[in-house]
């Protein structure tokens, strides 16, 4: 669940390993959130609530009043075993928590959190205590997702982890919320979005991603972010296609 960037947005490295802390403040605009291979532990008007993997594109309201929305953003495949639920099971949903843990235990951690002088702090520290109790992170489902984030094919990340197709593709479904195939459409789109926003033009983005033309990530990015790639990258600030970049230097 990897929301767009804006002013009303905030992000750092959490204290647990691979996981990412989040706010969205009600000052900015709505957020839409994209396909990132994550599950969400979120934090907001007083309830605890689960993003499960998106294969499509999610709205957050950000309304006056509404409140700050607070995030933990688990690394690909952590989630499941933190929170006790196949990622699949959560496939393009948010649910309150407790509709997974007991009402009691989910309400205590949702008044700790909201009693805390730093919910985000709170919450970051809830997700330290799961990760304490929980099994260590699969190092195969991690190189699951590290193999497909590089770039590497399904047939060999299937090889490189022993596993056989029928094998990796229900691993993936419980850690990830999908087949291999569909975690690297969006771990592709991912790295593309990124080169995007660091000012790639957009034809070298979707080369250096993976994707056959640029042509191929705009359909890509359309299925999967439900807006056009020139949309996507004038938020970004990229400037109109043609139109050169000019170093101070130059």
């Amino acid at each position: 669940m990897a929301p767009l960037r804006h002013t009303g947005y905030e992000e750092r490295p959490a204290l647990l390993d691979g996981a990412v802390l989040w706010r969205n403040a009600p000052a900015g605009p709505a957020a839409a959130v994209l396909p990132d291979g994550c599950m969400d532990l979120l934090f907001h008007a007083g309830r605890l609530l689960v993003a499960g993997p998106d294969t499509g594109p999610h709205a957050v309201g950000a309304a006056p009043g509404d409140g700050p929305w607070t995030g933990v953003r688990f690394a690909p495949g952590d989630a499941p075993a933190l929170l006790g639920v196949p990622a699949h099971e959560l496939r393009d949903r948010r649910v309150d928590l407790a509709a997974l843990w007991p009402g009691d235990r989910v309400r205590r951690l949702a008044e700790r959190i909201a009693d805390a002088p730093d919910p985000a702090a709170a919450l970051e520290a809830l997700a330290l205590r799961l990760a304490a109790d929980a099994p260590r992170p699969d190092p195969l489902t991690r190189a699951v997702a590290r193999d497909l984030a590089r770039g590497r094919t399904v047939a060999g990340t299937a090889a490189a982890t022993g596993l056989s197709a029928r094998q990796l593709h229900r691993r993936s479904l419980a850690a990830f919320g999908y087949g291999p195939k569909t975690l690297a459409r969006v771990l592709r789109l991912q790295r593309a979005l990124a080169l995007v926003r660091a000012g790639a033009p957009l034809a070298e983005a979707a080369h250096t991603a993976g994707c056959a033309d640029q042509a191929h990530l705009a359909r890509e990015v359309r299925a999967l972010a439900g807006t056009t790639l020139t949309a996507y990258a004038a938020s970004a600030g990229q400037p109109p296609e043609g139109v050169r970049r000019v170093s101070g230097g130059g």
